[in-house]
């Protein structure tokens, strides 16, 4: 069974760094796509970066340049480093995982999903 653990997630002020964590079992951990997405209070679950089993990386615009995505096949862990932080970079982030294909930022194409960790962000 697929079990993903987010962790990393706090409070900072506007251009603070975070890392969030993703530990990944019972899978494959190394054959499978990840990706990170996040969902604001009112609004649809986003796809933020997304990595496939090759290492090739996607990421949404409006963290391009800020956000990194990248992954630890030894530990079965996803990392998200995420910089200069913005106020309305504030969300739910979900870890997520699906099996074989190419990077996607499409919530739909995933079919597992972590609990989420939150990401509070001031001004």
């Amino acid at each position: 069974q697929v079990q993903l653990v987010e962790s990393g997630g706090g409070s900072v002020q506007a251009g603070g760094s975070l890392r969030l964590s993703c530990a990944a079992s019972g899978y494959t951990y190394s054959s499978y796509c990840m990706g990170w997405f996040r969902q604001a209070p009112g609004k649809e679950r986003e796809g933020v970066a997304a990595i496939d089993s090759d290492g090739d990386t996607i990421y949404a615009d409006s963290v391009k340049g800020r956000f990194t995505i990248s992954k630890d096949n030894a530990k079965n862990t996803l990392y998200l480093q995420m910089n200069s932080l913005k106020p309305e970079d504030t969300a739910m982030y979900y870890c997520a995982a699906k099996n074989g294909g190419g990077w996607s930022l499409n919530r739909y194409d995933y079919t597992n999903w972590g609990q989420g960790t939150e990401v509070t962000v001031s001004s």
